[in-house]
């Protein structure tokens, strides 16, 4: 099963249901299923911001199941939505001036973690 490797806060944030996109600088024509590895990664800045959810956040291990639907272009229109639906979220996304693309999540569900390495991009574990 294809796998998505993401830093902390953001992995534990869709495992959660609290972000259901996620942006990367390249576009995926890939639509499916696909696992959720919260990476060794930590955006420090991001985790004070999110630190009153009182979520786990841990670190290399597969911490959630999700389905891929779309891939679209964050322009100023998409920015504008993302503010709409959670300003602080979103926040990153919402201020970048890089091109990125954000992946569309839907049917998130946690699952029991998985102790395993991360890579980049999409890669394969058997589950």
């Amino acid at each position: 099963m294809k796998v998505l490797t993401i830093k902390q806060p953001f992995a534990s944030l869709i495992a959660n249901g609290y972000k259901v996109y996620e942006f990367r600088t390249w576009k995926t024509k890939y639509r499916g299923e696909f696992l959720i590895h919260a990476g060794l990664g930590i955006d420090k800045e991001a985790m004070k911001r999110f630190e009153y959810l009182n979520l786990d956040y841990p670190q290399g291990k597969i911490i959630a199941k999700c389905n891929l639907t779309d891939c679209i272009l964050i322009d100023d229109n998409m920015k504008k939505k993302l503010k709409e639906l959670d300003p602080i979220v979103y926040k990153g996304a919402i201020n970048s001036n890089k091109t990125e693309y954000g992946f569309k999540l839907d049917k998130i569900k946690k699952i029991e973690p998985i102790e395993v390495k991360g890579k980049l991009s999409f890669w394969e574990y058997n589950l």
